[in-house]
């Protein structure tokens, strides 16, 4: 069932009746009963891979514990859940890169591929069981009870993508006898109604806005392309971000607190800085169990630049078993190499930072740098988005060089009805306001409370407005949740 479904809007409420009803040793088995249950209303046979992997990895835990400055037996740990993933989301992906680089040769194409569908949540269900491992590797003790460990990761909240946990403070949470309040239906309850229209309100509505332009980037210009550009960057946050708040505050009915994952990212300074505001569990993990472990920025300035490169290579490549999903993450990778090694020069020109201490140029700087990282990401969200590499680059080629700056007619132009510039202008430029309101209550509620302290009428009078803009502008067929596929 998905979050936006009808059957999510009556299980969620069943079970957080039913958590609160229980005594506390029954809530755990019962949430884990009830979070296998919403996995398996996906597909129910994939619950015969989690089932086993959690198993596996609360035991290799246990060993690893007894002799955790072992990395023979972290190692095996890591692997065992690497070739799980492996094989349900590369096989395909490689034995179709394998034919192509066979027929180019000149062979016959040997049609290799795999009947194999992809689990849902299993990039994350695998992230979370490494993390664990890396944890305990540290030092840190493993788990004892089964059903505490297999919630961890099956938590139905956080279960299809995310936001990815750590195991010591969310299972913290899970042992404490938390008692029933009324705060946490205040904060949950309008996080879920703002997760909600952000997806089903702007996400699906700017869908099919961006279908038109990846569909047939030749019949556009390149001002039209950047729109369409524009357009998916908020498509995907606030398909993303809705998701992460609906999550978030759906915990927060059982009195659990989810990890902040999203903080505002179009207005990064830079692209460190964007990193350090979007999918931030993904983030800090790349950063914790793989940036780090290849050598981090301990190492010579190619060793650090190479790090970062094969973290954000490796982190696409995560993201989908796409070659547009790797050339996506090498583009960050390059861009974040060239944001650190411009920070080293800049802190070396006494010019610079004497002119970035007055206040005038200071903000301009600031702005300046904030539009052009926002740009900079739209960028690559034409790899992320259009899979065909070839019809990625000519679109950003357009985009970049503004030609043609009118689109001409052609005979697709005859054939496919595309809106002019005029109409598509102000579409974009409502969605960016949109943008902005939409986001001012979530962000109050992550960084200083200030919704949460506001007139209880007023609350009220957002969250019902809300609700009728969804009913009044709900599309006809919602569309899955772009992070589902990962």
């Amino acid at each position: 069932m998905l979050f936006t479904s009808a059957e999510y809007l009556l299980f969620l409420p069943a079970i957080v009746a039913l958590f609160w009803i229980l005594p506390h040793r029954f809530r755990l088995p019962m949430l884990l009963i009830a979070s296998y249950g919403f996995y398996m209303s996906f597909i129910p046979a994939f619950i015969l891979l989690i089932a086993p992997m959690t198993l596996f990895n609360w035991l290799w835990g246990k060993v690893l514990y007894k002799d955790h400055e072992n990395r023979v037996i972290l190692g095996v740990g890591i692997v065992v859940n690497l070739l799980i993933l492996g094989y349900f989301k590369y096989a395909n992906f490689f034995a179709d890169t394998f034919s192509h680089i066979i027929k180019m040769t000149g062979a016959a194409d040997p049609h290799w591929t795999f009947n194999i569908i992809l689990p849902l949540g299993i990039s994350f269900f695998t992230f979370e069981y490494i993390h664990y491992l890396f944890e305990i590797r540290r030092g840190n003790k493993p788990i004892d009870s089964f059903v505490l460990f297999s919630l961890f990761a099956a938590f139905f909240p956080t279960q299809i993508a995310g936001p990815i946990k750590r195991y010591p403070d969310f299972v913290a949470q899970m042992q404490a006898e938390t008692k029933l309040k009324l705060s946490y239906f205040d904060e949950g309850i309008p996080l879920i109604i703002i997760g909600m229209a952000k997806k089903l309100l702007l996400a699906d509505n700017l869908a099919t806005f961006v279908q038109m332009g990846v569909s047939a980037p030749p019949m556009y210009s390149g001002p039209e392309l950047w729109l369409f550009a524009y357009a998916f960057a908020f498509q995907i946050y606030f398909d993303f971000s809705g998701y992460t708040d609906i999550g978030r505050g759906s915990a927060m009915l059982f009195g659990y607190h989810i990890p902040l994952n999203f903080n505002m990212p179009y207005i990064a300074r830079n692209m460190s800085d964007f990193w350090r505001r979007w999918h931030i569990s993904l983030s800090s993990w790349l950063r914790d169990y793989l940036f780090i472990p290849l050598g981090g920025s301990k190492g010579s300035r190619w060793q650090t630049n190479r790090n970062l490169f094969l973290t954000m290579a490796l982190g696409g490549l995560w993201h989908g078993a796409s070659w547009n999903f790797v050339i996506w993450g090498v583009y960050h990778g390059l861009a974040l190499i060239v944001h650190r090694e411009f920070s080293q020069w800049r802190s070396t020109q006494a010019w610079f930072v004497d002119l970035l201490k007055q206040p005038v140029p200071a903000k301009v700087w600031h702005y300046t740098a904030m539009l052009f990282t926002f740009h900079a990401v739209c960028i690559g969200w034409v790899f992320f988005r259009i899979q065909n590499i070839g019809a990625a680059f000519t679109m950003v080629r357009r985009m970049v060089t503004l030609r043609p700056f009118f689109s001409m007619p052609s005979p697709e132009h005859f054939l496919v009805m595309k809106p002019d510039l005029p109409v598509v202008v102000p579409v974009v430029m409502v969605m960016v306001a949109i943008l902005m309101i939409a986001n001012w209550p979530v962000s109050s509620l992550n960084e200083k409370g200030a919704f949460t302290k506001m007139p209880a009428f007023v609350q009220a009078a957002y969250c019902a407005v809300v609700i009728l803009a969804i009913i009044t502008f709900l599309p006809d067929n919602s569309q899955p949740f772009i992070y589902f596929q990962f």
